[in-house]
Protein backbone atom coordinates (compact mmCIF):
# COMPACT_ATOMS: atom_id res chain seq x y z
CA UNK A 1 0.00 0.00 0.00
CA UNK A 2 2.91 2.33 0.71
CA UNK A 3 4.36 1.50 -2.73
CA UNK A 4 1.00 2.28 -4.36
CA UNK A 5 0.60 5.49 -2.39
CA UNK A 6 3.96 6.71 -3.70
CA UNK A 7 3.85 5.59 -7.33
CA UNK A 8 0.15 5.88 -8.21
CA UNK A 9 0.13 9.72 -8.04
CA UNK A 10 3.42 9.74 -9.96
CA UNK A 11 2.00 7.61 -12.80
CA UNK A 12 -1.17 9.69 -13.01
CA UNK A 13 0.83 12.94 -13.05
CA UNK A 14 3.05 11.60 -15.84
CA UNK A 15 -0.02 10.72 -17.88
CA UNK A 16 -1.51 14.18 -17.37
CA UNK A 17 1.84 15.76 -18.31
CA UNK A 18 1.89 13.82 -21.58
CA UNK A 19 -1.66 14.96 -22.34
CA UNK A 20 -0.62 18.56 -21.76
CA UNK A 21 2.42 18.08 -24.02
CA UNK A 22 0.18 16.66 -26.75
CA UNK A 23 -2.11 19.68 -26.52
CA UNK A 24 0.86 22.08 -26.64
CA UNK A 25 2.30 20.25 -29.64
CA UNK A 26 -1.01 20.39 -31.49
CA UNK A 27 -1.30 24.13 -30.86
CA UNK A 28 2.25 24.61 -32.15
CA UNK A 29 1.62 22.54 -35.28
CA UNK A 30 -1.60 24.45 -35.99
CA UNK A 31 0.29 27.73 -35.60
CA UNK A 32 3.02 26.55 -37.97
CA UNK A 33 0.47 25.48 -40.57
CA UNK A 34 -1.21 28.89 -40.35
CA UNK A 35 2.13 30.69 -40.64
CA UNK A 36 3.06 28.56 -43.67
CA UNK A 37 -0.09 29.86 -45.37
CA UNK A 38 0.17 33.47 -44.24
CA UNK A 39 3.92 34.25 -44.21
CA UNK A 40 6.25 34.50 -47.18
CA UNK A 41 9.82 33.20 -47.22
CA UNK A 42 11.57 36.37 -45.97
CA UNK A 43 9.17 36.58 -43.02
CA UNK A 44 9.73 32.91 -42.16
CA UNK A 45 13.50 33.42 -42.19
CA UNK A 46 13.17 36.50 -39.99
CA UNK A 47 10.91 34.67 -37.51
CA UNK A 48 13.40 31.82 -37.08
CA UNK A 49 13.66 28.55 -38.99
CA UNK A 50 12.81 26.04 -36.28
CA UNK A 51 13.38 22.39 -37.15
CA UNK A 52 10.21 20.64 -38.33
CA UNK A 53 8.36 23.82 -39.36
CA UNK A 54 6.32 23.31 -42.58
CA UNK A 55 6.69 25.86 -45.34
CA UNK A 56 6.05 26.58 -49.00
CA UNK A 57 8.48 28.60 -51.12
CA UNK A 58 8.50 29.61 -54.79
CA UNK A 59 11.64 30.22 -56.83
CA UNK A 60 14.23 28.62 -59.11
CA UNK A 61 16.80 25.91 -58.57
CA UNK A 62 20.45 26.85 -58.96
CA UNK A 63 23.19 24.84 -60.65
CA UNK A 64 25.18 23.87 -57.56
CA UNK A 65 24.40 20.55 -55.86
CA UNK A 66 26.12 18.57 -53.13
CA UNK A 67 25.88 14.78 -52.98
CA UNK A 68 25.87 13.41 -49.43
CA UNK A 69 27.81 10.19 -49.69
CA UNK A 70 27.09 6.77 -48.13
CA UNK A 71 23.33 7.20 -47.75
CA UNK A 72 21.50 3.88 -48.10
CA UNK A 73 17.90 2.86 -48.79
CA UNK A 74 16.82 -0.78 -48.67
CA UNK A 75 20.47 -1.83 -48.56
CA UNK A 76 21.35 0.14 -51.71
CA UNK A 77 24.14 2.72 -51.53
CA UNK A 78 23.38 6.18 -52.84
CA UNK A 79 23.38 9.90 -52.19
CA UNK A 80 21.11 12.56 -50.76
CA UNK A 81 21.01 15.52 -53.12
CA UNK A 82 21.19 19.07 -51.76
CA UNK A 83 20.69 21.80 -54.34
CA UNK A 84 20.75 25.57 -53.97
CA UNK A 85 17.31 27.13 -54.42
CA UNK A 86 16.69 30.84 -55.09
CA UNK A 87 13.27 32.01 -53.88
CA UNK A 88 11.66 34.87 -55.75
CA UNK A 89 12.03 36.91 -52.56
CA UNK A 90 14.49 36.53 -49.71
CA UNK A 91 17.77 34.65 -49.34
CA UNK A 92 18.70 31.43 -51.14
CA UNK A 93 18.39 28.13 -49.31
CA UNK A 94 19.62 24.56 -49.69
CA UNK A 95 16.94 22.02 -50.57
CA UNK A 96 17.38 18.34 -49.76
CA UNK A 97 15.73 16.74 -52.77
CA UNK A 98 15.92 13.20 -51.41
CA UNK A 99 17.85 10.01 -52.10
CA UNK A 100 19.18 8.72 -55.42
CA UNK A 101 21.01 5.46 -56.10
CA UNK A 102 24.73 5.66 -56.84
CA UNK A 103 26.12 4.53 -60.22
CA UNK A 104 28.06 1.29 -60.35
CA UNK A 105 31.51 2.85 -60.02
CA UNK A 106 32.87 5.60 -57.78
CA UNK A 107 34.17 7.43 -60.82
CA UNK A 108 30.61 8.13 -61.91
CA UNK A 109 28.22 10.60 -60.36
CA UNK A 110 24.45 10.60 -60.88
CA UNK A 111 22.84 13.23 -63.07
CA UNK A 112 21.03 15.50 -60.61
CA UNK A 113 20.15 18.36 -62.94
CA UNK A 114 17.25 20.22 -61.31
CA UNK A 115 14.11 21.27 -63.20
CA UNK A 116 14.22 24.58 -65.01
CA UNK A 117 11.83 27.45 -64.50
CA UNK A 118 9.87 28.61 -61.46
CA UNK A 119 8.93 25.87 -58.98
CA UNK A 120 6.84 25.90 -55.84
CA UNK A 121 8.23 23.61 -53.14
CA UNK A 122 6.56 22.31 -50.00
CA UNK A 123 8.70 20.88 -47.25
CA UNK A 124 9.94 21.22 -43.71
CA UNK A 125 12.82 23.03 -42.09
CA UNK A 126 15.72 20.72 -41.33
CA UNK A 127 19.28 20.95 -40.05
CA UNK A 128 22.45 20.99 -42.07
CA UNK A 129 24.02 17.52 -42.27
CA UNK A 130 26.80 18.29 -39.81
CA UNK A 131 29.70 15.84 -39.44
CA UNK A 132 30.20 13.68 -36.34
CA UNK A 133 32.60 15.04 -33.75
CA UNK A 134 36.24 15.01 -34.86
CA UNK A 135 35.40 13.75 -38.34
CA UNK A 136 36.89 15.21 -41.50
CA UNK A 137 34.21 17.41 -43.06
CA UNK A 138 36.30 18.96 -45.82
CA UNK A 139 35.17 18.47 -49.39
CA UNK A 140 37.66 16.50 -51.46
CA UNK A 141 35.91 16.84 -54.83
CA UNK A 142 35.73 19.91 -57.01
CA UNK A 143 33.24 20.87 -59.66
CA UNK A 144 29.52 20.25 -59.56
CA UNK A 145 27.80 18.18 -58.38
CA UNK A 146 30.20 17.85 -55.45
CA UNK A 147 30.45 14.66 -53.41
CA UNK A 148 30.82 15.22 -49.64
CA UNK A 149 30.55 13.12 -46.51
CA UNK A 150 28.76 15.93 -44.66
CA UNK A 151 27.84 19.54 -45.25
CA UNK A 152 28.17 21.98 -42.34
CA UNK A 153 26.56 25.35 -42.79
CA UNK A 154 29.93 27.10 -42.88
CA UNK A 155 31.09 24.96 -45.82
CA UNK A 156 27.89 25.65 -47.77
CA UNK A 157 28.08 29.38 -47.03
CA UNK A 158 31.62 29.46 -48.38
CA UNK A 159 29.96 28.84 -51.78
CA UNK A 160 26.69 30.75 -51.23
CA UNK A 161 27.18 33.42 -48.59
CA UNK A 162 23.51 34.31 -48.02
CA UNK A 163 22.34 30.84 -46.96
CA UNK A 164 20.32 30.84 -43.69
CA UNK A 165 20.95 28.65 -40.65
CA UNK A 166 18.77 25.75 -41.85
CA UNK A 167 17.83 23.83 -44.98
CA UNK A 168 14.56 22.56 -46.45
CA UNK A 169 13.63 18.91 -46.86
CA UNK A 170 11.07 18.28 -49.56
CA UNK A 171 7.76 16.98 -48.26
CA UNK A 172 7.42 14.00 -50.60
CA UNK A 173 8.37 12.44 -53.93
CA UNK A 174 5.80 14.54 -55.79
CA UNK A 175 7.63 17.83 -55.26
CA UNK A 176 9.44 19.45 -58.22
CA UNK A 177 12.96 18.07 -58.52
CA UNK A 178 12.38 15.41 -55.84
CA UNK A 179 13.98 12.01 -55.77
CA UNK A 180 13.13 9.56 -52.97
CA UNK A 181 11.96 11.92 -50.24
CA UNK A 182 10.47 9.46 -47.76
CA UNK A 183 11.72 11.07 -44.56
CA UNK A 184 10.94 9.91 -41.07
CA UNK A 185 9.13 12.57 -39.01
CA UNK A 186 11.58 15.03 -37.46
CA UNK A 187 9.47 15.90 -34.47
CA UNK A 188 7.43 13.97 -31.93
CA UNK A 189 3.80 14.62 -32.82
CA UNK A 190 0.73 14.83 -30.59
CA UNK A 191 -0.21 11.21 -31.26
CA UNK A 192 3.08 10.04 -29.75
CA UNK A 193 2.36 11.96 -26.56
CA UNK A 194 -1.14 10.49 -26.43
CA UNK A 195 0.41 7.04 -26.73
CA UNK A 196 2.76 7.71 -23.81
CA UNK A 197 -0.12 9.07 -21.75
CA UNK A 198 -2.10 5.90 -22.39
CA UNK A 199 0.84 3.81 -21.19
CA UNK A 200 1.18 5.79 -17.95
CA UNK A 201 -2.55 5.61 -17.22
CA UNK A 202 -2.54 1.87 -17.99
CA UNK A 203 0.29 1.35 -15.51
CA UNK A 204 -1.66 3.36 -12.93
CA UNK A 205 -4.73 1.12 -13.47
CA UNK A 206 -2.63 -2.04 -13.15
CA UNK A 207 -1.03 -0.73 -9.95
CA UNK A 208 -4.47 0.09 -8.55
CA UNK A 209 -5.79 -3.40 -9.34
CA UNK A 210 -2.74 -5.08 -7.82
CA UNK A 211 -3.07 -2.95 -4.69
CA UNK A 212 -6.74 -3.83 -4.29
CA UNK A 213 -6.02 -7.54 -4.81
CA UNK A 214 -3.14 -7.46 -2.32
CA UNK A 215 -5.28 -5.62 0.23
CA UNK A 216 -8.14 -8.10 -0.24
CA UNK A 217 -5.82 -11.08 0.25
CA UNK A 218 -4.31 -9.51 3.35
CA UNK A 219 -7.77 -8.81 4.79
CA UNK A 220 -8.88 -12.35 3.96
CA UNK A 221 -5.83 -13.83 5.60
CA UNK A 222 -6.43 -11.84 8.78
CA UNK A 223 -10.09 -12.94 8.85
CA UNK A 224 -9.01 -16.57 8.54
CA UNK A 225 -6.57 -16.23 11.43
CA UNK A 226 -9.19 -14.56 13.62
CA UNK A 227 -11.75 -17.31 12.97
CA UNK A 228 -9.17 -19.98 13.81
Amino acid sequence: MVFAAIFLPLLVSLGIWQLNRAEEKQVMLDQWQQEARDMDWPELVASGLEKGRPLTVTGLFGERSWLLDNRTRDGIVGYEVLTVFFPLEGPPVLVNRGWIAAPRTRNELPDVTPPEGVSTLTGRVSEYPEPPVLSDSSAKDSGWPRRVQSLPGAVARAEVAELPSAIIRLQDNEQPGAYRADWQPDRMGPQTHYGYATQWFALAIVLTILSVVASYRKTGARSGNDSG
